[in-house]
């Protein structure tokens, strides 16, 4: 599922040669393989965090290096367990951390984001509009309130909440086979023993971010079958 969009033409974003060895050198370590225009839209991705950033406060990372080790590739960690999925929501997606990364390596995943904070899905529908993402929607509000055409096959946070309120906010936009992925820092066995009886931990997916010194974990939780 790595194949790149229309063609579209993104003029470079970053000029600097450390950024990219850091993106390119982090994608092999994760075993992904990221075309020219993929690429690029990353840089012009990371560009427009940065000028936003200044303004709108959407990130307390300033550095645009450490946004690549902390944001970016933080994101694409994730993306080998995830890579099948058809329709991925993004709760509480903030400035776009995963599933705006996510929708650029995976084209033709269809890839919704929501959060309640209008600066923050402004700054996402700017990134959709600029590098012309055909699979991203974007929506405005309460993750509790959202009504989707066709439900989602994977519903993933990011810092969002504690697992038991992520599941109990967004369990009616999942479809019946679906999975939750939630990403955290160490396995919170806490939220996981205080999960609802109808949930079950299928996984959990230990992550190595490259070049970043700090614990990671996917959990994914499905629904349990009667």
């Amino acid at each position: 599922m790595n194949m790149a969009n229309e063609s579209v033409v993104i003029k470079p974003a970053v000029d600097n040669t450390h950024l990219e060895e850091l993106l390119l050198n982090g994608s092999e370590i994760l075993g992904l393989s990221l075309d020219e225009q993929q690429i690029r839209q990353l840089f012009t991705y990371l560009t427009l965090l940065s000028r936003w950033n200044t303004v709108y406060n959407l990130t307390a990372i300033r550095e645009p290096e450490t946004m690549m080790t902390h944001h970016v590739l933080d994101s694409l960690a994730a993306a080998d367990v995830v890579r099948d999925t058809r329709h991925l929501l993004d709760v509480g997606s903030g400035a776009g951390l995963p599933g705006m990364v996510l929708a650029i390596l995976y084209p033709e995943m269809t890839v919704s984001l929501i959060d309640a904070v209008q600066k923050k899905t402004a700054f996402l529908s700017q990134v959709k509009a600029e590098l012309r993402l055909k699979n991203v929607t974007v929506h405005t509000g309460r993750v509790e309130k959202l009504r989707l055409v066709e439900k989602a096959d994977g519903i993933i946070s990011r810092a969002f909440s504690d697992l038991g309120q992520f599941v109990e906010l967004s369990a009616h936009l999942l479809s019946a086979d679906g999975c939750f992925y939630a990403m955290k820092g160490a396995v919170p066995l806490d939220e996981i023993d205080a999960l609802p009886a109808g949930l079950k931990v299928k996984a959990v997916v230990p992550l190595k971010v490259p070049f970043l010194d700090a614990e990671r974990h996917l959990l994914v939780m499905e629904k349990k079958t009667v």
